[in-house]
């Protein structure tokens, strides 16, 4: 199989650059487990000014990034600034060295280095080097963030201003969101799964539904998400996520007012509104129970 993955590697992948607005690209993985398509299975933002270039999520091997870095020089030759990680997972960030060998700053949530400096991390980095060999190989290196993002920050390049909003440990241990303005384009990472229940982990939904709260007042022109195509109608997506984050803050938070324990309120609640979602069966009970633990705790704040 070796002999096989090696001519894939020189083959390279199919890698189009998709515009979304005047100043903002990205490339669009294919939907599938971490291994699938050369491992090219998330996406990866691209925005251009006449400063130069902010590049958001990594994609998940050196070799892809290399490839999107071809892509980009078909269009700017503008040196490549930045690179915005919404969150550390291997199918996001493991192409951030050809980045950094660009001089590229890293940019990543707070909460980064407690990831990479973890036990999983350097177990998912060897189970990598052999399911996606040669892609991921001895060279591959984790890169450390130049930059941590606490709350928020705004960085200012030429005419556009991207606004930079950790907003937490959603999906993983710190999500990075990016709103780049006046295009009213947010890349969301993976806190928004269009037309799906988002996964919660133990995120922090009083934040995240004020996220929501901010973005929906500005209207957003598209929301490109960490997996599958742009938001066609980026309201709707928001709102399905608001909605959902807020039916299961008003009922776990009533079970916890009322002393309930979860499995007696989790069955008494209708949930119809949301059965017909794809991932409801997966991921419901767990975010549930989260919002639940969360909200015991906000009591005893």
């Amino acid at each position: 199989s070796s002999a096989f993955a090696n001519k894939e590697a020189e083959a390279g992948i199919e890698m189009a650059l998709k515009q979304t607005s005047e100043h903002v690209y990205y490339v669009e993985g294919a939907a599938g487990i971490a291994t699938d398509n050369a491992g090219f299975i998330s996406n990866a933002g691209v925005v251009i000014s006449d400063e130069g270039i902010i590049i958001f999520d990594a994609l998940g091997s050196p070799a892809l990034a290399k490839q999107l870095l071809g892509e980009i020089r078909k269009i700017s030759p503008l040196p490549i600034k930045a690179v915005v990680i919404s969150h550390y997972h291997a199918d996001h960030f493991y192409g951030l060295q050809a980045f950094a060998d660009e001089g590229a700053q890293i940019i990543a949530p707070a909460g980064a280095n407690a990831y990479l400096e973890s036990d999983i991390a350097k177990t998912r980095l060897e189970e990598r080097r052999i399911s996606l060999d040669p892609w991921v190989n001895e060279d591959t290196r984790l890169v450390a963030p130049d930059r941590l993002v606490e709350t928020s920050q705004t960085l200012t390049l030429g005419a556009l201003s991207l606004e930079i909003i950790n907003v937490g440990a959603a999906h993983s241990e710190g999500d990075l969101t990016l709103l780049v303005e006046p295009d009213g384009v947010l890349f969301s990472g993976d806190l928004i799964f269009e037309g799906r229940i988002p996964f919660i982990g133990n995120g922090d939904t009083r934040n995240w539904l004020a996220v929501l709260d901010r973005l929906r007042k500005n209207e957003v022109a598209a929301i490109v998400p960490g997996h599958g195509g742009t938001a066609k109608d980026p309201q709707a997506v928001l709102n399905l996520t608001h909605d959902y984050l807020q039916v299961l803050r008003e009922k776990m938070g009533a079970a916890v007012d009322e002393f309930e324990p979860f499995a007696e309120a989790y069955d008494a609640i209708d949930w119809s509104e949301f059965w017909e979602l794809p991932a409801f069966t997966e991921a419901n009970r767990g975010n549930a129970y989260g919002v639940y633990l969360s909200m015991e705790r906000e009591a005893l704040e």
